[in-house]
């Protein structure tokens, strides 16, 4: 049976066109999205698109714009097998990240994408990353499951769960990567799916749930030498703070003088979330390997574990929003909701 999927245009340089007369770069019209990538008609799949109006430059994604998309996936969720959405890549591992936490009991692929050159130039990457996503969005196995029911980003011959990868490179196609979670596909003369470490349904057949409640009443310190302790209690003292995400150093180390732990405690006290992940690329948070970690540990700050900044961020965003009560709060965040982190 022939499958079905949703193109969903959000904004970004893959939808970009160059204008023949005066070279500047302009959306494109999604209605006509065949005669710009004529390839898709090679699918034995209905492609239909739908374009936000107006389109939105990734760096100006906003909790509304993560409400409006994960609304649209519901409303459309019956009528599709899979769904595409094609996003600017500065944001796109936050949307992303942001997604997986709204969206409960998923059973259907969401592949986000983009590119580094407009879908128009030449030298573009952008074809070639739409035809694989759309690919991944509309196969399924033998017993009619999508191969990657999960929300995840497509980028240069690789497939990453949403809430592991992250923007490294400004510059080179290979944009993202996903320090600490292997790809769940990799795309060469065929599209290998890395079954073993894709995220399945326990239970086919319920309902997709989503959640909307987002609180973002969080704020990020990122530990420097030389940081000040104006500057950290800044941070903690934000109007209305609920959470604080600590970029620490190494294995979660941060400094041990007395008035940064104060100010920890402080924090801790007055009842606002801390939560630890790494200022590394790669590797995982341990609190107890050094005493600096340690000391953080006893104040009350939370281990991220080997959580990316963007997942540490939407998964509190999505928390907050709806609970509470921090004792539930902290357990939440040491859980593995939905693969971000590893346990």
């Amino acid at each position: 049976m022939n499958k079905s999927v949703l193109l969903i245009y959000t904004g970004g340089t893959i939808g970009m066109k160059q204008d023949p007369v005066t070279q500047v770069l302009q959306p494109f019209d999604f209605e006509h999205i065949m005669r710009e990538v004529p390839e898709l008609k090679k699918f034995g799949c209905k492609i239909d698109s739908y374009a936000f109006s107006p389109v939105i430059d990734s760096s100006n994604v906003v909790i509304e714009f993560w409400v409006e998309l994960a609304q649209l996936i519901e409303n459309k969720y019956e009528q599709y097998d899979g769904f595409v959405i094609l996003h600017g890549t500065d944001t796109m591992a936050y949307s992303a990240s942001m997604l997986s936490f709204m969206l409960r009991n998923l059973e259907k692929p969401i592949v986000f994408t983009g590119s580094q050159l407009p879908i128009g130039m030449l030298r573009t990457d952008g074809k070639e990353n739409l035809i694989s996503a759309i690919e991944i969005a509309s196969t399924y196995d033998e017993n009619n499951h999508a191969m990657v029911p999960e929300v995840s980003v497509f980028f240069q011959n690789r497939l990453y769960r949403g809430n592991r990868c992250t923007k490294y490179n400004a510059d080179a196609f290979e944009a993202f990567r996903s320090p600490n979670f292997p790809p769940l596909a990799e795309a060469g003369i065929t599209i290998k799916y890395n079954k073993k470490d894709i995220i399945y349904p326990k239970k086919y057949g319920q309902k997709l749930e989503i959640f909307t409640k987002v609180d973002r009443n969080v704020a990020v310190l990122k530990i420097f030498p030389g940081i000040r302790k104006e500057y950290v209690r800044a941070v903690f003292n934000t109007k209305d703070i609920r959470a604080v995400v600590i970029e620490t150093f190494g294995s979660g180390n941060a400094p041990s003088k007395s008035w940064f732990m104060e100010e920890i405690e402080k924090a801790s006290k007055k009842g606002i979330i801390i939560l630890n992940i790494t200022q590394c690329l790669a590797g995982s948070v341990n609190m107890s390997a050094y005493a600096t970690g340690q000391s953080l540990k006893e104040s009350g700050v939370i281990s991220g574990l080997d959580s990316t900044t963007e997942a540490a961020i939407t998964k509190l965003f999505h928390i907050l929003g709806n609970e509470s009560k921090n004792e539930i709060i902290r357990r939440l965040l040491s859980k593995n909701l939905c693969g971000e982190i590893t346990i």
